[in-house]
């Protein structure tokens, strides 16, 4: 063979390896982009990211959306219902009662103080048009119903970018509580409590959701269940409102610590301290029907549920 038709022959042999290689990387990114789409509809698509991404990385890729999701989901799923991916924060929504099953939210002490320019004030309550118009909460549910759109994952927590605090005014993060001694009151410093834990311990993950307790009744040995709802939608309103808190320790190798909260949606007297709600942990899975730190030995989260061993918050308080 002449040394010409060598040279064209080897250029065209460049050229179509080239184009292969372009083809498959191309491909290969666009199935890339399709699995982040997956992990962040899908909950058990989460879980096995990994090992999904690990078997299917052929070329480097910087995978933020899984990474993110990660990070906030440290200590596992408590649920796997409608799980909905936002930017700074995960929830579980609860299609027929139309709020969320849960929230949880990573709070950084590097993100907390925020930045200038963001602000609430740049926010606004809205429904969520992702959520099918059929189990969607609308603004005129909330409206004349007597209760206060209060947030489960609060705004004040996400602070970081305005994306981060309008995203939290969606409705599917929004739940109706009273507002004279509960949203304004009690709440309101559990939430701020949350947010001091995280200035003083650097990294605190909180997962926030409603319960809906029963009651004995009179004379009997059976329970029932009465809540309100309200609007055309029939927003639930929960009877309680739950916090489950895990302070991440500063010590190498140190283990993390827990509190769980329980508050009746109710005006609670402001003499009432905190303390008074902390509560076992199993409590709030029997009512919620969810499961935390599914798959850790609970030994691993030193920390009592009980006022009497509550070592952070007497050393806090």
């Amino acid at each position: 063979m002449s040394r010409p038709w060598l040279r064209l022959t080897l250029g065209w042999a460049v050229s179509l390896l080239g184009c292969f290689v372009a083809g498959i990387y191309f491909q290969h990114w666009h199935a890339t982009r399709q699995l982040r789409q997956l992990v962040q509809q899908d909950a058990y698509a989460y879980y096995i990211s990994p090992q999904i991404f690990d078997a299917f990385s052929f070329f480097a890729t910087q995978n933020e959306q899984v990474h993110h999701v990660r990070r906030i989901m440290k200590y596992g799923f408590p649920g796997l219902d409608d799980v909905r991916i936002y930017s700074d924060f995960v929830l579980s929504y609860d299609r027929r009662n139309r709020i969320a099953h849960w929230v949880c939210e990573h709070l950084q002490q590097s993100t907390l103080e925020g930045v200038p320019g963001v602000s609430r004030a740049s926010a606004s309550y809205q429904p969520d048009l992702s959520v099918p118009s059929t189990f969607r909460a609308s603004l005129a549910d909330y409206r004349h119903s007597g209760f206060d759109r209060g947030h489960l994952a609060a705004a004040g927590n996400h602070r970081s970018q305005q994306l981060h605090c309008n995203e939290t005014f969606f409705l599917t993060n929004i739940a109706p509580q009273i507002h004279q001694g509960f949203n304004s009151g009690a709440w309101n410093k559990l939430e701020n409590y949350v947010r001091q834990l995280t200035q003083r311990y650097g990294s605190v993950y909180v997962c926030t959701g409603p319960l809906y307790k029963p009651r004995p009744t009179q004379n009997s040995s059976k329970w029932s269940l009465e809540y309100q709802m309200i609007g055309s939608n029939m927003v639930a309103v929960p009877t309680h409102f739950f916090k489950v808190i895990t302070i991440e320790s500063r010590l190498p190798l140190g283990k993390p610590y827990m509190e769980a909260y329980v508050l009746p949606n109710a005006s609670i007297p402001e003499k009432l301290t905190l303390r008074a709600f902390l509560c076992d942990i199993r409590e709030i899975e029997h009512y919620a029907g969810l499961k935390f730190f599914d798959g850790l030995r609970r030994s691993m989260l030193f920390g009592s549920n009980y006022p009497s061993k509550s070592q952070v918050f007497r050393d806090f308080a």
